[in-house]
């Protein structure tokens, strides 16, 4: 059975909105003012090809389906061919190459797309699915790339759940200019 592995790139403030600019973020793109050097790369890379498939919300899933499909590479066409599962209510079709679009209770579309996966189901961005997944109990893991800067303005990573949610630390690795890696496993 797969896991539910959120990883997300977030300011020292907690904000994850548009790291990569293509979004009308003031500070859209930031991740690209720090560098996470061929380690922070790789880190991404590997975590890719472990990946079985991905798990986004409307909103990021539109986002990759517009950029991803015209890039090259092996990160590219890892990310093109890999299954894709979009939580959305109103999403009507999913275009992008094996995707499929979750519509019931969120509890019950994770536990089928866990059921299908052996290794791990990704969730990139996708900030009200990250925090609904949370509030459900139903993250295995988090992957965190936390960038030296603080925003003070964006979505955050994390909102407010209904009880405390106990994660236990897995790894750390400091990264190109001071970018943490740090891994939580739920407890």
């Amino acid at each position: 059975m797969g896991r539910i592995v959120v990883t997300e790139f977030v300011s020292l403030d907690g904000v994850m909105e548009d790291p990569g600019g293509s979004e009308d973020f003031k500070y859209g793109g930031w991740t690209f003012e720090i560098t996470s050097g061929e380690e922070g790369g790789k880190f991404k890379l590997d975590e890719t090809f472990a990946s079985d498939a991905l798990l986004l919300g409307r909103v990021t899933y539109e986002g990759f389906a517009e950029a991803w499909p015209s890039r090259e590479g092996e990160f590219a066409d890892r990310f093109n061919r890999m299954p894709k599962y979009v939580v959305s209510s109103t999403l009507e079709a999913a275009e992008w190459e094996n995707s499929t679009v979750l519509r019931g209770d969120l509890a019950d579309e994770v536990a089928k797309v866990k059921a299908k996966h052996d290794r791990d189901v990704v969730v990139h961005g996708s900030a009200q699915l990250v925090q609904g997944l949370l509030e459900r109990d139903l993250v295995d893991e988090l992957r965190l790339m936390v960038f030296p800067v603080v925003l003070g303005a964006g979505k955050r990573l994390f909102g407010e759940t209904s009880d405390q949610k106990r994660f236990e630390l897995a790894d750390t690795k400091t990264v190109g200019e001071g970018v943490v890696i740090i891994v939580y496993r739920r407890s």
